[in-house]
């Protein structure tokens, strides 16, 4: 194992199984998160010649191996540094200079083996970014690619976060055996599917989203309606806040004492309508 804690997917039949994800033609550029080895980087080269790679290593010995290895491929840049950190540099139309190209969402995707304790704050850097790829597809911890996937009455924080900008879906599950040296969980190959639906909103818009996700799956064992009384600030003489609150949820069809896991990304996104300013209720 790396430093970093990377662990080698060494099965061939699930390296291409992400490399068939990716859904790959001609002008893509992949950026690949952690390659390590390279096997992925071997991969994506064999499916497609004309394929530009950017492979970001932070892991200095790693990184230096694999300048040397691949030297001779004009079309495989390796990067020395922090992809989370990168990422938003590499992808941001007025910054990019590698290959000359600008990385726009028609033209570059995102593929990696992640590293299990960086995979929480990777989906923040990816539903950040204002320019996103057409498509990620990456190998991460099986119980946390269910968690993504999951839909109600089984949502969760990291699901209503993340398919608030993407869709996703398990394309593939990986065995800890396929891997050198073998991690103690299953892994899972999940592929993310950007959308242009919320995509649109302003900063604003999806800073109360994310805002209001908390709020709800703070005490995710608590009703709706009770999450938003402790977090929400109404202040009007003569008026019960739990009693507005209600009557608000039922204008836009949702049942006050439903769980957060029972509710849609799409229904989350109505609740946003009661929001106004920092916690308080329209």
């Amino acid at each position: 194992m790396a430093k970093l804690g990377q662990h080698f997917l060494k099965n061939k039949t699930k390296l291409r199984k992400i490399v068939e994800a990716l859904e790959l033609k001609d002008g893509d550029v992949v950026i690949e998160i952690g390659p390590g080895h390279g096997e992925l980087t071997d991969e994506l080269r064999s499916a497609n010649h004309k394929l530009k790679i950017i492979a970001i290593e932070k892991d200095e010995e790693l990184a230096e191996s694999l300048k040397e290895k691949f030297k001779n491929n004009k079309n495989i840049k390796i990067i020395e540094g922090d992809a989370l950190k990168l990422l938003p540099q590499l992808t941001d139309d007025q910054r990019l200079t590698i290959y000359d190209k600008r990385l726009t969402t028609d033209n570059y995707k995102i593929a990696g083996n992640i590293p299990y304790y960086i995979t929480g704050y990777l989906f923040r850097i990816l539903g950040e970014l204002e320019n996103k790829p057409s498509l990620i597809v990456l190998l991460i911890q099986k119980e946390v690619a269910e968690r993504v996937c999951a839909r109600p009455p089984k949502m969760s924080l990291l699901a209503a976060s993340v398919q608030f900008w993407a869709e996703p879906k398990i394309i593939s599950n990986v065995s800890k055996k396929d891997f050198r040296p073998a991690p103690k969980v299953d892994s899972a190959i999940i592929k993310l599917s950007p959308t242009r639906k919320y995509a649109e909103q302003n900063a604003e818009k999806r800073g109360k989203y994310y805002s209001l996700v908390k709020i709800l799956f703070k005490q995710p064992r608590k009703t709706i309606v009770n999450n938003l009384v402790l977090s929400i600030k109404y202040q009007v003489s003569g008026v019960n806040k739990k009693e507005k609150i209600i009557e608000k949820l039922r204008e836009i069809g949702i049942e006050p004492n439903a769980r957060p896991q029972d509710l849609s990304v799409e229904e989350i996104v109505k609740l946003i309508k009661l929001i106004k300013g920092s916690h308080e209720l329209i």
